[in-house]
């Protein structure tokens, strides 16, 4: 600032001795000043301030410290931004990320006073907060951090020094835990300044506060210049800053001694004066001095500076959201006390290409071996790593991967199961892998349901299928001459053969009284060939619908029918639960088994019966789709994988490649087409018995009709006889 010249006197002091810190504050107060910085520990800060407040000194802090609840130092101001706005911004930021689970990890008591609004937020928000610290005497933080990687504690907010914040960086690289699924945000406003290339490539999400206003140009000339200095001054013991680097403090001392400039030139008629700490005599300008500090507003190198006038604490001020990317801390956002939170990503996030974003990771991706998904390669040869399989699952990896540039190393799932839910509300299988973070995918026929997306990521689905039945097609049996009687029961036949006996023998004494008797005879003969032919019609319908009445047994998604409030899968579930050791199968396998070699109708997905059917003609799908459900590719929650592989999943479906891909590995040898649904005619295998039957009944009336007619015949020559004796006798007398 030109035309002022400022005389600046800096004492070393124990940040723990407050009676040497108010010694040396007397001292330099009898050479007569008129604003004291520092000191900047909490500890000896307090008895400095009483000291000023009481000869009317303004003290300026630039560290935080927290003021006391009957705090009436009128001449106090601290440049550096209050707890409360600090822990308001920390918790609209894990409001913005949507984070149900947070740990706290503080480094000493001072850190719960600046995360109180957070610490709170379990009573008014759905979150949960374990609080954890950090080991004192020890900059040996392992052990604590091997029980977060524990306990799944994915989302850290660690308040600490920056110091502190690179020796915990170290210990939790050297610990696995610097991976895209951990986010770690800390409170230091010197992250920025930190040596942070050891991280950038690791995809782990690291964020924090910057209240540098580095976008200024004002601001990037001091900064520059300060770097400049720096690099050319002797050099220092090795620190954990970046070469050249200005940290927070050192801006807001800036902007303080900057702020006292500026007062000192508006004010010219102001002069200093020696001061006695044991007389108690006030500094008779430090009043209207002080004013001008409350006063004043302008622009640091920390941004807006306005100070509160009745505590003498900064307010509207801006924090810049800086995260880590692949070239280095970006900024992606502000918060401003006043306004809140204002998170986007940067133009430069926003047209980054999303295979630039995955290219070069190698992803771990389980998967489970089902048919025509994940098969092992038949080769002579032996085969090691990915080449060891193929199918369909194999090609959409190789498409994802083309398409997004990773690489990726192919494992089987440990215990060869999907993922399913225990009583005591434990995963298993691919599930299970995904939740612990041994996979970063799971490519393989999982299916999209409720209870697994409470637990782990799905992309979009990229095959779609339902549930429904495998059941082996029907033997066509020779239904044999007789099968005509088979429609009626036999006691049915004997009654209607009784029947026939008794109208017989009523007809019989009927005709006797008329002879007109036979016409009506013949009419109700029609109607008896009516029921013949109706006789006919059910015999007919019967053999096309052929008996399958055997008792069967389901196999399906538990959960399903479990579930189902529909009331034909409740009486399906009813029944596999009462023959839990019949019905169930250990999986697909031993179910197909079953269905070849018994009467075992297997609830399976469409598409795998699809596959099966296309290789055993002797297999076929019953019935339509139970329900309508999808194939997707797991991640773990949070994983910034997923919406990736949605995007390349939709790509390969608008390209047709799904469906190519399904094509390749479904289609089969083919079966011979199934004979028409129609309705055959009836040959003589199936009514030939009714001809037998006529023929009988023909040979039978022909003996009858022969008997009776011998019988009539020797009776009319019986009566004859008689006849002509009788005209004998007449003659005679």
């Amino acid at each position: 600032m030109p035309n002022t010249t400022l005389t600046y006197d800096i004492q070393r002091i124990n940040l723990f001795d407050s009676f040497e810190a108010s010694r040396r504050a007397c001292d330099q107060l009898a050479l007569g000043v008129a604003a004291v910085f520092g000191p900047s520990h909490s500890s000896s800060v307090s008895a400095v301030q009483s000291i000023c407040n009481a000869l009317e000194v303004p003290h300026i802090q630039t560290r935080w410290k927290h003021p006391s609840v009957d705090n009436k130092d009128s001449f106090y101001i601290n440049l550096y931004p209050d707890y409360a706005s600090i822990s308001r911004a920390v918790l609209d930021i894990v409001q913005f990320y949507k984070w149900k689970a947070v740990t706290v990890v503080y480094e000493d008591a001072t850190g719960l006073i600046r995360l109180q609004e957070l610490i709170k937020a379990p009573s008014r928000y759905s979150i949960k907060i374990k609080i954890r610290q950090l080991p004192t005497g020890s900059k040996d933080a392992r052990p604590l951090l091997k029980e977060m990687k524990k306990g799944k504690e994915f989302c850290v907010i660690f308040d600490c020094s920056y110091q502190t914040a690179a020796d915990v960086l170290k210990q939790l690289l050297s610990m696995g835990m610097m991976t895209e699924y951990y986010h770690f945000f800390f409170t230091t406003l010197d992250l920025y300044a930190l040596d942070l290339e050891p991280y950038r490539y690791s995809g782990v999400n690291m964020t924090g506060f910057r209240l540098l206003n580095i976008d200024n140009p004002h601001v990037a000339s001091v900064m520059e210049k300060w770097s400049m200095e720096r690099l050319q001054a002797p050099p220092k013991p090795e620190t954990v800053l970046l070469d050249g680097m200005m940290t927070t403090e050192a801006a807001l001392m800036y902007d303080a001694v900057y702020l006292v400039a500026a007062a000192s030139q508006r004010a010219s008629q102001i002069t200093v004066s020696s001061l006695q700490c044991h007389r108690h005599k006030p500094w008779r300008f430090g009043s209207r001095f002080i004013s001008m500090f409350k006063e004043a507003q302008w622009n640091g190198l920390t941004g807006q500076i306005i100070i509160n006038k009745t505590d003498g604490l900064r307010k509207d001020f801006d924090l810049d959201i800086i995260s880590l990317k692949e070239d280095g801390m970006e900024k992606i956002g502000v918060w401003n006390s006043n306004t809140g939170l204002n998170l986007t990503d940067s133009n430069k996030d926003k047209n980054t290409n999303v295979t630039d974003s995955m290219a070069n990771r190698t992803l771990i991706v389980t998967t489970i071996l089902e048919n025509p998904y994940v098969m092992y390669k038949k080769s002579d040869k032996p085969l090691y790593g990915n080449d060891r399989f193929e199918g369909y699952c194999l090609d959409l990896l190789k498409e994802l991967s083309n398409i997004l540039g990773f690489s990726y190393e192919v494992k089987l799932v440990s215990d060869g199961k999907y993922g399913a839910q225990n009583d005591k509300g434990e995963w298993n299988g691919m599930v299970r892998e995904l939740i612990d973070h041994v996979a970063d995918l799971a490519v393989a026929p999982l299916t999209i349901t409720y209870v697994r997306e409470k637990v782990i990521d799905f992309s979009k689905p990229f095959m779609t299928l339902g549930i429904s039945i495998l059941y082996h097609k029907p033997n066509g049996t020779n239904p044999g001459v007789f099968s005509f009687l088979n429609p009626l029961s036999p006691d049915i036949w004997m009654y209607v053969l009784l029947a026939c006996l008794g109208v017989s023998c009523v007809l019989f004494v009927i005709i006797g009284f008329s002879s007109s008797s036979w016409n009506r005879f013949m009419l109700l003969l029609c109607l008896v060939g009516l029921l013949l032919i109706s006789s006919s019609a059910l015999h007919s319908r019967y053999i096309c619908v052929e008996n399958r009445t055997h008792e069967l047994y389901y196999n399906t998604i538990i959960h399903l029918l479990q579930k189902s409030k529909i009331s034909t899968y409740e009486k399906m579930w009813a029944f596999m639960s009462s023959r839990k050791n019949t019905a169930l199968v250990k999986n697909n396998r031993e179910g197909i088994q079953r269905v070849m070699t018994t009467d075992y109708a297997l609830l399976m997905e469409s598409t795998s019966i699809e596959y099966i059917s296309q290789r055993n003609c002797n297999l076929t799908q019953i019935g339509g789709l139970i329900d309508s459900k999808g194939y997707g590719v797991g991640t773990p929650i949070g994983s910034p994988y997923r919406d990736k592989v949605t995007i390349a999943i939709l790509q390969l479906q608008e390209e047709g490649k799904l469906h190519m891909m399904k094509e390749k590995w479904w289609r089969g040898n083919g079966c011979p087409e199934e004979d028409s649904k129609e309705a055959s005619a009836l040959g003589v295998e199936n009514i030939g018995g009714i001809f037998i039957v006529l023929a009988a009944g023909l040979v039978l009336s022909v003996f009858v009709a022969i008997g009776e007619f011998i019988y009539r015949s020797r009776k009319n020559l019986d009566i004859e006889e008689v006849s002509v004796g009788q005209c004998e006798w007449h003659n005679k007398y």
